[in-house]
C-alpha cells in the first residue's frame, strides 16, 4: 500500500515586456498565468492512512533473517488490495493491504540473485545491491475474472533504501513481491487491522 498536488493559476495578465538576454536578443516576459503553467508539478503525496504515519516506535532491534508466520485461522484466499511505499524517519516502509479480516500466512527473507518470475522462469532486474522476498501464501493479486487488483505491479519508488518493488509471483494462491534495496538492512514485520495490512520496516542504517 496517491493524490497529485494541484497548481493553483492566477487569473490577471502582465503586458508584455521586451528582456534583454545574454545572447543580446530579446523575448517577451511570461505572465503569471504561463509561469505557473510552466512551472514543475509537485511530486505525488502517497495515499499514507494516519495509523502508518503516526508510528512513535522508530526505533528498532530488526532482524536480518527470516521471518515466517502460519496463520491457519484465515479462511478461503486473502486478496491484495493494495501496495504502497514511503518513507518513516529512519526506516522505509512497504505496505500489503488485503482485503477480508484474515492475514494470510507469509515468508519474508533476503534472497540470492538473480531473482525469476515464478510464471516464466525469466531473471526479473533489480535496482540495489539486496532483494528481500516477501511470499504470502492463501492470497491473490488477480480477481476471478483474472484481471490484477494491483494495477501498478513493478514500480521504483526510489526511497533512501528500498529502490524497487516487483511482483514476481501471483499463482495458485501465492503472491510474491521482491524489494530492491541498497544494501541488506535489518527489518521489522508489523500486522495491523481494519484494514488488514502487512507492514515491512527497512532501516536506513546498518548496525
Amino acid at each position: 500500500m496517491v493524490v497529485a498536488a494541484a497548481i493553483g493559476c492566477r487569473t490577471a495578465e502582465t503586458p508584455n515586456v521586451n528582456v534583454q538576454t545574454g545572447g543580446g536578443s530579446t523575448s517577451p516576459a511570461e505572465s503569471p498565468r504561463q509561469e505557473a503553467i510552466n512551472a514543475p508539478t509537485p511530486p505525488p503525496v502517497a495515499n499514507v492512512r494516519p495509523d502508518e504515519s503516526a508510528d512513535g516506535n522508530a526505533e528498532f532491534e530488526g532482524t536480518a533473517g527470516t521471518t515466517d508466520k502460519k496463520n491457519p485461522n484465515a479462511k478461503g484466499s486473502a486478496v491484495l488490495a493494495d501496495v504502497r511505499s514511503a518513507r518513516h524517519g529512519n526506516y522505509d516502509r512497504v505496505v500489503f493491504e488485503f482485503a477480508g479480516a484474515d492475514l494470510p500466512s507469509y515468508h519474508i527473507e533476503y534472497i540470492d540473485k538473480p531473482v525469476r518470475s515464478c510464471g516464466s522462469g525469466e531473471v526479473v532486474p533489480f535496482a540495489g545491491d539486496a532483494w528481500l522476498q516477501v511470499r504470502v501464501t492463501g492470497a491473490n493479486a488477480h480477481t476471478e475474472a483474472g484481471e490484477p487488483t494491483v494495477k501498478e505491479r513493478t514500480r521504483s519508488p526510489n526511497l533512501p533504501i528500498v529502490k524497487d518493488l516487483k511482483l514476481t509471483c501471483d499463482f495458485e494462491a501465492e503472491v510474491e513481491w521482491v524489494m530492491g534495496v541498497a544494501s541488506p538492512n535489518k527489518y521489522r514485520v508489523l500486522e495491523l487491522k481494519n484494514p488488514t495490512r502487512l507492514v515491512i520496516d527497512v532501516k536506513h542504517n546498518r548496525p
